[in-house]
């Protein structure tokens, strides 16, 4: 039998990627686009809580302090592609990356959300020509992507997990 890879699991937002920032610069361009007070930035990231409030309690505060100002699809844009479209992988994450697919590592991203939107951050990114593949919780039928099938997928692709980077 052969001998089974290492295999090393990476969370996505804010772990390989630098998910706040993206939003941040995100809920920047929204405000100013609605003339809406740039102050309100950090009011939008507390309620947004590094993207563990659901996308539906986020809309409804956002609506019920700005009204009308902020239209309806405006808001759900900023909440389903705003940070998938301006995460950046940075180079040191992208060296430790390449390192240990020459070391022999089995790299696969596990991580949580709606899967168009973790899928646009890992290709905009380039992850998806770096990893060996990804797991997104909704694609699953999970909120939260978990451990507890991970041996019977790795067993299927003769690797041993060995490390999780990220997340709670």
């Amino acid at each position: 039998m052969p001998t089974p890879t290492p295999l090393l699991l990476l969370d996505l937002d804010n772990t390989l990627v630098d998910r706040d920032a993206a939003f941040r610069a995100a809920v920047a361009d929204f405000l100013a686009e609605h003339a809406l007070p740039a102050i309100d930035a950090e009011w939008l990231m507390t309620v947004d809580a590094g993207g563990y409030t659901p996308r539906a309690e986020v809309a409804r505060a956002v609506h019920a302090r700005y009204g009308e100002r902020a239209p309806g699809p405006a808001v759900r844009d900023l909440l389903d592609r705003g940070a998938a479209d301006r995460v950046v992988l940075s180079g040191p994450v992208r060296g430790a990356l390449v390192r240990a697919l020459s070391a022999g590592w089995t790299l696969v991203i596990v991580t949580n959300g709606r899967t168009a939107q973790q899928e646009t951050k890992i290709r905009t990114t380039g992850l998806d020509a770096l990893v060996h593949g990804w797991v997104v919780s909704e694609a699953v039928g999970h909120k939260k992507t978990g451990a507890g099938d991970l041996p019977r997928r790795c067993r299927r692709r003769r690797s041993r997990p060995r490390r999780r980077l990220g997340d709670r």
